[in-house]
């Protein structure tokens, strides 16, 4: 069987399960053979269909992200390593990149809360010049996948620093300083929210859930903005497409002017605060 035929097929296998049959079949395909998609759909479409390529499908086939059979996911045009231990960076966030370069040009520090992956500071340190920048995370295993990352995508030393820390314990902060951008994708998931088994079986749920309106962990941080904020410093936080209104009027309550920015789909997906 050829990679050609092989595709058509494993399309097939994967459409009762997925509304990116074909794509995911194409990303699975491209990882068995070792190139990247664009090169096996030009030249590698008459090749033999590789051994293991059967088992990747009937992974996808069982609902186990694409994303997690292949290791990466592709953010703002980089590539990024990932695990059962962070969330995906999935396309709505580079909502947040887009803002933070259009609001903070010229940023020399940068925070993010939650860094998972790592994408949200990687992307933007690469974006920026000359920026700096710390991602905290309360997970070990998630700071290991961003600081992989990181060096995979060649920031050194001092450009990007990851920090064992938790935006819900006192003293958290002591001797971060202060920031002139601050990024945070933080659970906003309520906890009863119909999941896909994709996501629901296979994120952690730690970085999804927060309370039965999944507004806890906006409780927790918006508070905190202020001091963590140079005198002309932003703060970009992603929200979920229902919780616009409710963020809003939490961040101006706190004393913050607020801007909302929508993604691709145009829903409500990034506040900016100042």
């Amino acid at each position: 069987m050829t990679v050609s035929q092989a595709l058509r097929e494993a399309a097939q296998r994967l459409a009762s399960t997925s509304d990116t049959a074909r794509l995911d079949a194409e990303l699975l395909m491209a990882h068995a053979l070792g190139v990247n998609r664009s090169d096996m759909l030009l030249r590698h479409m008459a090749d033999p269909r590789p051994e293991d390529f059967a088992a990747l499908v009937e992974r996808r086939a069982a609902r186990e992200p694409v994303a997690h059979i292949t290791g990466t996911q592709e953010f703002y045009g980089r590539d990024f390593a990932v695990s059962a231990q962070v969330l995906i960076p999935r396309g709505d966030s580079e909502t947040l990149i887009d803002a933070a370069l259009e609001t903070a040009p010229h940023a020399g520090r940068v925070l993010d809360l939650g860094t998972g992956s790592g994408a949200l500071l990687i992307t933007v340190l690469m974006e920026l010049e000359d920026a700096t920048g710390i991602g905290i995370d309360a997970s070990d295993a998630a700071l290991k996948v961003a600081r992989d990352n990181a060096q995979a995508l060649g920031l050194i030393g001092a450009q990007a620093r990851f920090l064992l820390r938790d935006w819900r314990e006192d003293g958290w902060d002591d001797s971060l300083g202060t920031f002139d951008l601050i990024l945070c994708n933080p659970p906003y998931v309520e906890e009863d929210a119909p999941l896909d088994p994709d996501v629901r079986d296979y994120e952690p749920a730690s970085a999804l859930f927060a309370g039965p309106e999944g507004l806890d962990d906006y409780r927790v941080i918006i508070p905190q903005l202020r001091k963590l904020l140079s005198p002309k410093g932003v703060a970009l936080l992603e929200i979920g497409a229902a919780q616009g209104d409710a963020v809003n009027e939490m961040a101006q309550g706190h004393g913050f002017a607020v801007q909302m920015r929508h993604d691709l789909a145009n829903r409500p997906r990034c506040v900016v605060l100042w």
